[in-house]
């Protein structure tokens, strides 16, 4: 009989790496916080409305992308609408583009936009690294190697492909901008860097070139729509947890880690014992767990705690602080009746001047799609909105109902709706955030991309044999797709440490 896990929160790198587990016969027990799976994949209830509570977009479930992996492994179907037409984007100086599936196309719109020279080979450069990374991603589960075992499995699986465009992680997306005669293109340069900034978290001089080029192409991938918003997929994911012998008890926020010969998961109502354990939670959280001291339990033989460099001491290096992440000021709108340009979900918006309150450059937003009678009702429409805040920690927005009833103003000025077509509104700050969703800071998105830090630096999915870690802090940027790889390599790596 295959040992027991247990997995920490139930964001989509923890569902998809309790799936893989399950889909090879193990069993696991996994702790979550709050009363609904999915963490900032996941959808919630207000009103009778449907409303996101992070992610809008769906990407990986084209096949060989990780989503798609998960699937297949557990035989999960997913009834997803293909989005024809990805997204629009308002920049700054008034202009608009539409961001097309089809290469070819979004090239020329892009050349109409941002002027001919360049566009073309920067932009089949970007696609062709983007393919590179996607067709890579499941054939290198072993990176970042942290013992002999993954060097072997990487070399095994290395090919000349992967030789050839490994260097591109040692160069910044601003040098690939420089190749192509991109660099001085003022507003071509700016349209990079806010798009860079909802996938990466940083700008064009900091995301290397291997990331920077997917984070770029998402849009031309299918990009999905899943009726009843994304805790659709995240219920089907739990139901094949379930239906397999997994469990997951909700309402059960842990509170401290210990380590003896085995790990001790510490909530307010129980202690758990295992010996293999996977954190879904961000490094910030799991380092503050870990490094509580121990205090006496009766369930848990403390003194068994092993001597030498403790496992937050291994987090140590990795950790930032607020001041180099962004939280989000969060907005969900019911909107009587179908917005204008109702055919695109996904919006982008680039500020002209800056929204008093507000440090961040853009904003996004997304609508319910019109056939999705789940999540709403009686022709209305809902809309999530959110943009980027800064050193999070920092800002505490005592000034809340000015920045929402700008944003509304903005919305309404670039013609989606009209004021009176307004029928609900809330919003959530980065510290309201960090209550709901217990992320230290109420960061989002990951941490952010450095040219310092290169991918075989990155944090491993493997702290240690029977800790493994998944997240956006693990395998930061490309939204689920991303996170979803994080779930598939910890699984694996625990699989390969208990054969």
């Amino acid at each position: 009989m295959k040992p027991k896990v247990i997995v920490i929160g139930s964001g989509m790198g923890s569902l998809a790496a309790s799936a893989i587990l399950c889909s090879k016969g193990w069993k696991v027990t996994l702790l979550e916080q709050g009363k609904v799976a999915g963490g900032c994949s996941s959808s919630f209830e207000r009103e009778g409305f449907i409303f996101e509570s992070g992610a809008t977009t769906l990407v990986g479930l084209d096949a060989g992308m990780p989503l798609d992996y998960v699937l297949k492994e557990t035989g999960i179907k997913l009834n997803a609408r293909l989005l024809e037409t990805p997204m629009r984007i308002f920049l700054k100086d008034g202009s608009e583009l539409i961001r097309y599936r089809e290469l070819d196309k979004w090239i020329s719109e892009a050349e109409r936009v941002f002027g001919l020279p360049g566009q073309e080979s920067f932009w089949r450069e970007c696609y062709q690294i983007s393919q590179f990374v996607w067709d890579t991603s499941l054939k290198q589960i072993s990176f970042p190697p942290s013992n002999f075992s993954d060097l072997v499995d990487c070399a095994l699986n290395a090919t000349v492909v992967q030789l050839k465009n490994a260097g591109k992680a040692l160069i910044s997306t601003e040098k690939l901008l420089i190749k192509h005669g991109l660099h001085t293109n003022i507003k071509f340069r700016e349209f990079v860097d806010e798009q860079l900034i909802i996938t990466a978290q940083n700008s064009a001089n900091e995301v290397n070139a291997l990331f920077g080029a997917t984070a770029l192409c998402y849009t031309n991938f299918g990009n999905y729509y899943l009726d009843g918003g994304l805790i659709t997929m995240i219920n089907k994911i739990t139901d094949y947890l379930k239906i397999n012998g997994s469990e997951i008890i909700y309402n059960s926020e842990v509170i401290k880690i210990d380590k003896g010969f085995n790990y001790f998961i510490q909530t307010a109502e129980k202690t758990y014992q295992t010996k293999n354990l996977i954190s879904g939670i961000p490094i910030n959280n799991l380092y503050d767990l870990l490094n509580k001291k121990s205090t006496k339990d009766q369930t848990a033989p403390y003194s068994t705690i092993q001597k030498g460099r403790s496992s937050a001491q291994k987090l140590e290096a990795k950790l930032l602080l607020s001041k180099k992440l962004s939280g989000a000021f969060t907005m969900g709108l019911v909107i009587n009746g179908k917005p204008n340009n109702k055919e695109i979900l996904h919006h982008q918006i680039v500020l002209s001047k800056p929204i008093t309150g507000l440090n961040s450059k853009s904003i996004f937003i997304s609508f319910s799609h019109p056939n999705d009678s789940v999540r709403t009702r009686d022709g209305k429409t809902i809309a999530n909105v959110s943009t980027h805040v800064h050193d999070p920690e920092k800002n505490t927005f005592e000034n809340k109902d000015q920045v929402m009833n700008d944003i509304i103003d903005l919305l309404i000025n670039k013609g989606f709706f009209r004021k009176e077509q307004i029928l609900y509104s809330h919003a959530t700050t980065p510290k309201g955030w960090e209550n709901w969703t217990k992320r230290k800071y109420g960061f989002v998105g990951g941490y952010p991309q450095f040219m310092k830090i290169k991918p075989w630096q990155m944090q491993n999915a493997r702290l240690e044999k029977g800790l493994y870690l998944v997240g956006d802090s693990v395998y930061p940027g490309q939204g689920i797709p991303g996170v979803t790889l994080s779930g598939i390599i910890a699984a694996n790596k625990l699989i390969a440490d208990n054969k």
